[in-house]
């Protein structure tokens, strides 16, 4: 190895060295045990969790709620699939994380909110946090809980402190981020009238979108997400009492009646969205779209043009949700990726990708604190140089 190599290899690993120490420590899951009692309880009953790093100095009265992703299951046999996973038990969790980007504790990579109370709560429930089902059916002996999960964490930190809130954020990235919409409003009527609240939904602006057949492939998917887990009662009574209650799992109905500020950061060709909404499997049965779905520069000039006609919808679906609301935050990217605020190397770092030349961690910070507004919608793919660092992380 030359020594121009060696150099580079030198440097790459005091870079990855630099990352591991700034994810910070790792950090005991807490498990509700007394969310059971209330049958708040995972796909297979066991009891829910989270991960809750306290607040210092400054931030001992801020709290910053995260919730994390993980697709949803919209039947009962997607259901069993995950239930034995850590996607539905907590049981088979990993018992400690470690936190970075929003949730980061390093003062320079996460001036803003380092310091706060930061909670990322565990998803084992497949709904987006929303359902509840009462019965259980003793073959299958699946509980559809999300929604008790969801309060009986909240109440948990409630009685930690969280009630006495003088700044929130309630987070969450893709399902998560879904939640942190669908939720907003409840997590504000919970805490102090005198506290600042606001929402922050990373890569959770799933759209009601047209796929490659002309149908709406996700519209049936959500909608089964729905009546399988019981979500209609607990989705927004903002949305549900204009229209039906399964179109209240697409942000862009539920956002129009919203209260609380939100910021959105997404990118306009997110790679969830691309692979699941716009060219899902069922209706690509000749499997053109496989190459192009991994990498867009494998897009062919035609599924391109489709795929920029994707962006045309999303940011149609952004403005029917948000329209032109003061109080509304977006750093929409053009980067195929997916979930952008929880690592350290795309939320606030050296080469984190930027719209209109500022990163995301502080167009969040500088939103939340009203220091400034920030609504940037980047341009087409593939105009953003920073985006080359990040691509394989969708």
């Amino acid at each position: 190895m030359d020594g121009s190599s060696l150099g580079k290899w030198l440097c790459l690993i005091v870079h990855i060295l630099t990352l591991l120490r700034t994810e910070g420590a790792s950090i005991p899951m807490t498990i509700v045990q007394a969310a059971v009692a209330r049958g708040a309880v995972c796909l297979d009953g066991s009891p829910p969790g989270y991960h809750f790093e306290k607040g210092s100095g400054s931030g001992i009265n801020n709290w910053l709620v995260h919730m994390e992703g993980g697709g949803w299951c919209e039947s009962v046999e997607s259901c069993v699939s995950r239930r034995d996973t850590y996607k539905g038990s907590s049981l088979k969790m990993e018992k400690t994380m470690g936190f970075s980007g929003i949730l980061g504790s390093k003062q320079a990579a996460n001036p803003d909110f380092y310091n706060w109370n930061r909670i990322k709560i565990r998803y084992c429930d497949g709904s987006s946090f929303t359902g509840d089902v009462e019965a259980v059916d003793p073959k299958t002996k699946l509980y559809f809980r999300g929604e008790r999960i969801w309060q009986a964490v909240i109440d948990d930190l409630l009685a930690k402190g969280m009630r006495n809130a003088r700044n929130a954020i309630l987070s969450g990235c893709s399902a998560g981020g879904l939640a942190a919409i669908l939720h907003c409003d409840k997590f504000q009527s919970l805490l102090p009238a005198s506290a600042r609240v606001k929402c922050v939904s990373d890569a959770g602006y799933f759209i009601h979108g047209t796929d490659i057949s002309g149908g709406s492939r996700i519209e049936s998917f959500f909608g089964q997400v729905v009546k399988t887990h019981g979500s209609a009662k607990h989705l927004p009574a903002s949305c549900t009492s204009k229209t039906r209650p399964e179109l209240c799992f697409f942000p862009q109905y539920v956002a129009q009646a919203m209260r609380t500020p939100l910021f959105i950061i997404n990118s306009a060709y997110d790679s969830w969205q691309i692979k699941n909404i716009l060219a899902p499997t069922a209706v690509d049965s000749k499997k053109e779209w496989k190459n192009c779905k991994l990498d867009l520069k494998k897009c062919s000039a035609t599924q391109l043009q489709t795929v920029q006609n994707y962006r045309t919808q999303f940011l149609k679906a952004v403005n029917i949700g948000l329209g032109s609301s003061s109080s509304r935050g977006l750093w929409i990217n053009s980067c195929y990726a997916h979930c952008q605020s929880g690592s350290v190397s795309t939320w606030l770092a050296d080469k984190s990708p930027v719209v209109g030349n500022v990163k995301i961690g502080k167009a969040v910070g500088d939103w939340f604190y009203d220091r400034s507004a920030f609504e940037k919608i980047d341009c087409a793919y593939p105009c953003n140089p920073t985006c080359v660092s990040i691509d394989s992380e969708s």
